[in-house]
């Protein structure tokens, strides 16, 4: 029975039967290799492949399968990939469409394709299969993954972001996150084909970035922050230095002048963590002209404000929430966990003093990306947070308005002021 997944035709119905078959025939493969002692990883992926396509024929005649030579052909390509790649998520990965591929358990895999969320027909043979591609994943990283420590993220060579949890954790099986990188970023042009955002609002935020304003990105899980935080970072002049610091690196900032850091997670002693906060304190030692935070989620907003209420201008980071005013509560929250000690009128100024702009970012129901707001940070009036919105997404008529001052036109630098802030 032939049929389609996705681009990918297949002859063989992906059923319990025809993951019998593929099971007895990884099996009989590996006990081949072994026995003929055949030396796999000196091998290149063309000579595998013409000898599991030798051993796949062999077994099909010898156990009388009935199969057409496309169904061989297919199998023999399947056991390719489980031998030398990602077994079913092989193609997935190549696949410059798919964003990211979610795996939960043996029998479901998910992918997002142009925002949206879409079931494959794609499985595992059992969670084991599952166990042995996580580790294959996680193998040239040197992370570490077994029930005493059942989480892990990571990162591809590709910069492709990777989370893996199993049991006893997962309780459906072992579950695997893989946020795909994209080899060309996005550039300014795909946000304006892709109504992200429009030529002013575009316009407004290169003026922002050249003025060296502190930026603040804030948005929901897959709603666009990295991406937009890339696309604002080429707006940096050349001739400055930056620093960017993250769990996972991911910024493709396409600058001459970058110095990449990268947390660490502890070893298997517990030992030898680098958090974001030791590195936001080392990078204030490396003499930069700006600092990049992935994102801010932990103790290092305190050394982010107070770099950003130092001189370090033109700084840029996001952060997960709803709306610019629910932002700033996050970050005074997180303040406020990172240990300040002093007053709650303090700690708002100290904020408000540090940011200039806040751009929200939503990912809409349909899958489609949008700027829905840009605030500007006034200061604090009454013990609350002061902003203005320049900036506003109008969902009914698909188009951006702009509310609040300073406009495009009014967006000045200040001679008298280094930050270049609206005046």
């Amino acid at each position: 029975m032939t049929f389609t997944t996705f681009g990918y035709d297949y002859s063989l119905k992906q059923s319990e039967t025809y993951q019998d078959i593929k099971l007895r025939l990884h099996h009989y493969l590996i006990d081949g290799i072994e026995e003929e002692r055949i030396p796999v990883a000196d091998m290149s992926k063309t000579d595998m492949a013409n000898y599991v396509r030798g051993k796949v024929s062999r077994y099909v005649t010898d156990q009388r399968l009935a199969v057409t030579a496309y169904d061989t052909e297919q199998l023999a390509r399947e056991m390719v990939d489980e031998l030398t790649g990602f077994g079913p998520l092989e193609k997935l990965i190549h696949d410059e469409q798919v964003n990211d591929i979610l795996v939960n358990g043996c029998r479901n895999i998910f992918i997002e394709r142009a925002g949206k969320l879409q079931h494959t027909d794609l499985r595992f043979i059992d969670d084991d299969h599952v166990l042995r591609v996580i580790r294959r994943i996680l193998a040239p990283l040197g992370r570490r993954l077994d029930e005493s420590s059942p989480m892990v993220d990571a990162r591809l060579p590709d910069g492709s972001r990777v989370n893996a949890i199993i049991p006893p954790v997962a309780l459906e099986g072992p579950c695997l996150s893989i946020r795909k990188f994209r080899k060309d970023p996005f550039q300014a042009g795909d946000l304006l084909a892709f109504g992200t955002a429009d030529q002013q609002i575009l316009d407004f935020l290169q003026k922002a970035v050249e003025r060296r304003c502190n930026i603040l990105i804030s948005g929901g899980t897959g709603a666009g922050k990295t991406t937009l935080l890339n696309v604002l970072s080429r707006y940096i002049p050349p001739s400055e230095r930056l620093i960017t610091i993250e769990d996972a690196a991911e910024l493709q900032l396409g600058h001459s002048h970058v110095v990449r850091l990268e947390t660490r997670p502890p070893n298997i002693d517990g030992r030898g963590e680098v958090t974001s906060r030791e590195l936001v304190r080392n990078a204030l030692r490396m003499r930069p002209d700006r600092i990049i935070l992935g994102e801010v989620r932990g103790y290092e907003v305190m050394d982010v404000l107070q770099a950003m209420n130092t001189g370090h201008d033109g700084c840029m980071s996001t952060v997960h929430s709803n709306s610019p005013r629910d932002a700033l509560v996050r970050l005074e929250m997180l303040a406020g966990l990172a240990g300040f000690q002093g007053t709650d009128l303090t700690l708002k100024t100290m904020v408000a003093t540090a940011l200039d702009i806040i751009v929200q970012i939503s990912r809409l129901p349909d899958g489609r990306r949008r700027i829905v707001g840009i605030e500007e940070v006034l200061g604090v009036r009454d013990g609350q947070f002061v902003s203005d919105s320049l900036y506003e997404y109008r969902g009914e008529s698909d188009s951006f308005a702009s509310l609040g001052m300073p406009t495009i036109s009014k967006l000045r630098l200040d001679p008298s002021d280094s930050r270049g802030k609206w005046r």
